[in-house]
């Protein structure tokens, strides 16, 4: 018998559906018509033990416990799902062959390895696990993946890489956020301190955009503007040029160029109007800008929070009810923008789905260009799982929630916009000496709107004119203005500009190697747990809204106040993610992240038990730390009177 274990029931019920008839369902599992078998987990079964399962001493939170490294890692059943773990037990006992098919990501591929691993799975049964690839719950795309069984040992570095961070994250958030509470207690807070490699950072941000925006002072700055016309008997059309102040004007700017004294720019303007404007340098250069890709969830979510205001949370839930429940669009939790160069073959049965499931988008349908193949079809970009696009599928959008629909059509949308040609247009830029000074413009011109047909309301893609303009000829400074303008101040994060610096994080990272290193594959979180780490912050009312904006609160800022440099930038957890990314990848392995980890934490530790967070003195908090047994829920011992060794791995 084939016991195919899928990550969720509704993955499981999509397998089935592929499987020969007739179906017999039961209580955890369904038995289709040749004999084999498909199960499922309902998300983890397994978590790390607690710290009380390695010595019943650490039920008490206490400095002196301080690190807790277990030497053999326990896995205990989740309470809720203990009976779904009852029933793969013994379909595994009966099985004489295991599909693997979690979900095609980093934590998918643990999920079920750690199942596997703790159901004592051995020898060759374990060697001869296959794995199943799923990010279409259509049954024909289903039935496609179920012919492309691999090795599951293929994706053993993956389940390593996993298996760290979710190690790493146990050992640094219990630690870290038992010597915080302590300490916090003796300062006169009396609230859980939570700290993690990936929330603290992230509060980090929002702390020091906050404070930056209470400390900001504006300042005014002045720009000098050159209007020039080609014959003074006919002063319009005009050309405006910016002023470039030279290297003698570095005592009147700021650091980022700008002119902070009026006089000076006064000056300019009395010495250039009238005068001659040499234009000395004209460059046309013919650009094209391809069509942007198809979305991954991060990117998803910040234009759904720009154009629908809608959280991160509620996307991921509403893209997970149009892929598990509604199957109109692929597996959503890709970090992936590419799509593999076969699906291509399919497009234009995507693209019939769109314009029957959503009638706003049948022109653009009826004009797409079939035979035109974007950039976003490239096997060698795509991963265990490529971008987010539409189904075949067909429904009655009606069915949906408004949330739903306009997800689904901004999905669709995006994948139109791959047969579409690129925007064409042609870039000038021109120089010209005024009076001994440099002014500058640069003008985009359109040649062909190409996919920003989709986007009339973009000022890039409107109609410009420029005189006929050549290099040597002698224009006139017709008047020089000065725009007054002011510095503004850095805005406050909203859900989509915190999302952007958690893809974007090495626009923060301090340290440069790693900066440079980043820039390619940076990222704080992943695309699976961005969401739920954002709403982590606002339930451990580290964080608050006001309208749009995210806001620190007082613990969120005395905490952060409280903690060493390293744990509140992104630097080290960017670094964790890079590293994970090169165990997924062969280029590290196990004890290769886990020892320099154990270092560092220990220095971490060592700071904490020598400081008392003095910033959060007077912060009240209605949570009592010394009445919980750790720093996150757990099941009664009653309901875990086994525990076994982690062998995930």
């Amino acid at each position: 018998m084939k016991l195919y274990i899928a990550e969720k029931p509704s993955l499981g019920r999509a397998i089935a559906a592929a499987l020969p008839k007739p179906h017999n369902k039961q209580p955890g599992f369904i038995e289709v018509g040749n004999g084999d078998v498909v199960s499922w987990c309902i998300g983890h079964l397994l978590e790390q033990a607690e710290p009380d399962a390695y010595d019943s001493a650490f039920k008490s939170w206490k400095l002196e416990h301080l690190p807790i490294v277990p030497e053999q890692w326990q896995l205990t059943p989740k309470s809720k799902t203990r009976q779904q773990l009852s029933v793969l037990r013994k379909l595994v006992k009966q099985a004489t062959t295991l599909v693997h098919a979690g979900d095609p990501d980093r934590e998918g591929q643990l999920l079920v390895d750690e199942v596997i691993g703790y159901l004592g799975v051995k020898g060759p049964k374990k060697d001869t696990v296959e794995r199943l690839l799923i990010s279409d719950l259509n049954t024909p795309a289903v039935t496609k993946a179920l012919q492309q069984l691999r090795s599951n040992k293929e994706f053993i570095p993956l389940c390593v890489s996993a298996l760290c961070r979710s190690r790493a994250d146990w050992l640094y958030g219990m630690n870290m956020t038992r010597a915080y509470t302590i300490q916090g207690g003796k300062a006169g807070y009396k609230g859980v301190l939570s700290v993690g490699r990936v929330q603290t950072p992230l509060l980090g941000l929002v702390v020091k955009r906050q404070q930056e925006i209470e400390n900001f002072k504006s300042r005014d700055f002045y720009e000098v503007h050159a209007h020039i016309i080609k014959d003074a008997t006919q002063p319009a059309p005009y050309i405006s040029l910016k002023w470039q102040p030279s290297a003698a004007c570095e005592a009147y700017q700021d650091e980022e160029g700008r002119l902070l004294h009026r006089p000076l720019a006064e000056n300019v303007c009395a010495r250039v109007t009238g005068q001659a404007a040499q234009i000395t340098q004209v460059n046309k250069k013919d650009k094209k800008q391809n069509a942007p890709l198809p979305f991954n969830l991060s990117t998803l979510q910040i234009e759904a929070a720009k154009k629908f205001g809608m959280n991160a949370k509620l996307v991921l839930d509403t893209c997970q009810s149009l892929y598990e429940r509604h199957k109109l669009i692929t597996y959503p939790r890709s970090d992936c923008r590419y799509l593999p160069e076969q699906h291509f073959n399919e497009s234009q049965k995507v693209l019939g789905a769109i314009k029957q499931n959503c009638q706003d988008l049948s022109n653009p349908v009826d004009h797409a260009q079939v035979t035109l193949k974007s950039k976003a079809w490239s096997d060698k970009k795509v991963g265990a799982h490529h971008a987010i696009i539409p189904t075949q599928k067909t429904m009655a959008t009606a069915q949906l929630t408004k949330a739903e629909l306009q997800i689904y059509s901004h999905i669709a949308k995006q994948y139109i916009l791959q047969f579409y040609p690129a925007y064409e247009f042609c870039e000038t830029s021109l120089e010209a000496n005024i009076a001994g000074g440099l002014f500058k413009t640069q003008t985009k011109i359109p040649n062909n709107v190409g996919w920003k047909i989709f986007f009339k309301e973009d000022k890039s893609s409107a109609p410009i004119t420029l005189p006929s303009i050549s290099v040597g000829e002698t224009w006139l400074c017709q008047e020089a203005v000065i725009s007054d303008k002011q510095t503004q101040a850095p805005e406050h994060f909203t859900d989509a500009t915190l999302l952007a610096a958690m893809t974007g994080i090495s626009r923060f990272v301090q340290n440069k190697d790693i900066k440079k290193t980043l820039k390619e594959t940076d990222g704080l979180g992943t695309e699976a747990t961005r969401a739920s780490i954002i709403e982590l912050l606002f339930t451990r009312k580290f964080l608050s809204r006001s309208g749009k904006q995210i806001h620190a609160t007082p613990v969120g800022v005395g905490l952060i106040s409280s903690l060493p440099e390293s744990a509140i930038t992104p630097d080290m957890t960017a670094q964790w993610e890079q590293q994970l990314d090169a165990i997924s990848d062969k280029k590290l392995n196990y004890q290769g992240f886990m020892n320099p980890l154990n270092g560092h934490l220990f220095k971490l530790l060592t700071q904490a038990k020598e400081h008392i967070p003095t910033a959060l003195q007077g912060i009240k908090s209605d949570h009592n730390p010394f009445k919980k047994k750790s720093f996150r829920k757990k099941s009664s011992a009653k309901s875990n009177p086994k525990r076994k060794k982690s062998s995930a791995a």
